[in-house]
C-alpha cells in the first residue's frame, strides 16, 4: 500500500493541478449562468401568460358591471341617476324640472336640464329612449283637398239630400270615415222612408256633435219618410206609445200632466212631465202637434 502514495515532485504537481482544475469546473459549474436564453424564453412566455390573465379578470370586471338597458331618461330615479353616475344636485335638478309637469325629449334638453358633463352625456345618451310621437312625428296632415270645405255654409239647393246620400258622398266630410258612413245609411234604413228631419242625424251612434254640424252644412232631409202626427191635447194613451222613446209608463204621466194643466200650450211643456226622456224631446216633437 505504501507504494501507492510514494510520488515524485511532478507527479504531485500533476496531482495538485487536476484537483485544482476539477474545483474550479464544479465551482464554474455551480455558480455559472448557461439558461440566458432559456430564461429569456421563460419572461416571454410569461408575460403572454400575464396578459391573458388581465384580459380575463377586464372581461369579468366588465360582466360585474351593472347593465345599462334602454330608458326614458325623464323616469330616472336617484338609484338609476347614482348608477350612472350623475351627481345627487343634477338628479335634484332632473326631478325638479319633472314636478313642473315638463317633459325632456332630448338629449340636449337633458343636459340643459341637468348640467351633466358632455362626457357623461357622450356615455348615457345613447341609451335615452323616447316615445315614438317624439322622435317619429307624424306630419300634419292637409284635409283640404280630401275633404269638402266646411267653413262656408252651403244653400238649401246646394245641400244634398240626406235620404239619397251614398256612403261615399258621406265620407266626403271630414270625421265620416267608412264605419260611420254606413252607420248612418243602416239607421236610415231602419225606417221605411228614410230620415223625417236634420235632428234624428243625432240618433247615429259615434257621431260627435262636431261633425253632425258638417254633415248638416252639407246635407239635409229633402225627402222626408212620412208620419202620423197626433195632437197632444187629444191623444190617446195607445197613440202616445207609438211614439218613439214614449212607454205606457211615460204615457200615463203624459196624460195626467195634461189633466191637470187643463192641456198644454206648448210642447216643451212637456219637459215638467214625470219620466220624461228630455234628451229626447227634439225627436218627440216630430210626431207631435198642438
Amino acid at each position: 500500500m505504501k507504494s501507492h502514495f510514494q510520488f515524485s515532485n511532478k507527479q504531485r504537481g500533476g496531482i495538485f493541478l487536476l484537483l485544482a482544475i476539477i474545483v474550479i469546473a464544479q465551482c464554474v459549474y455551480a455558480f455559472g449562468d448557461f439558461s440566458k436564453d432559456e430564461a429569456i424564453k421563460n419572461t416571454e412566455e410569461l408575460d403572454v401568460f400575464r396578459n391573458e390573465l388581465d384580459s380575463l379578470r377586464n372581461v369579468e370586471l366588465q360582466n360585474s358591471k351593472p347593465k345599462i338597458y334602454p330608458f326614458n331618461p325623464n323616469y330616472i330615479t336617484d338609484y338609476k341617476g347614482y348608477t350612472l353616475g350623475m351627481s345627487n344636485e343634477e338628479i335634484d335638478r332632473l326631478h325638479k324640472f319633472r314636478d313642473g309637469n315638463q317633459w325632456v325629449n332630448s338629449a340636449k334638453d337633458f343636459q340643459k336640464v341637468t348640467n351633466v358633463s358632455d362626457s357623461l352625456l357622450a356615455t348615457i345618451s345613447p341609451y335615452f329612449k323616447f316615445p315614438d310621437w317624439v322622435t317619429n312625428p307624424k306630419p300634419k296632415t292637409n284635409y283640404s283637398n280630401s275633404y269638402s270645405n266646411n267653413n262656408s255654409p252651403k244653400t238649401y239647393a246646394q245641400k244634398i239630400d240626406l235620404n239619397t246620400a251614398t256612403a261615399n258622398q258621406l265620407q266626403k266630410v271630414y270625421g265620416v270615415g267608412e264605419k260611420l258612413s254606413e252607420r248612418i245609411i243602416k239607421y236610415r234604413n231602419k225606417f221605411k222612408g228614410g230620415f223625417i228631419a236634420d235632428i234624428e242625424i243625432s240618433e247615429v251612434w259615434g257621431l260627435s256633435p262636431e261633425v253632425i254640424e258638417r254633415i248638416k252644412n252639407d246635407f239635409t232631409v229633402k225627402t222626408p219618410r212620412v208620419i202620423t202626427k197626433f195632437n197632444l191635447n187629444t191623444a190617446s194613451r195607445d197613440e202616445l206609445v207609438r211614439i218613439q222613446y214614449i212607454d205606457y209608463e211615460v204615457a200615463n204621466n203624459i196624460i195626467e200632466e195634461r189633466t191637470l194643466r187643463e192641456g198644454f200650450k206648448s210642447l216643451e211643456e212637456l219637459t215638467k212631465v214625470e219620466d220624461f226622456p228630455v234628451k229626447k224631446i227634439e225627436i218627440i216633437k216630430l210626431y207631435l202637434h198642438l
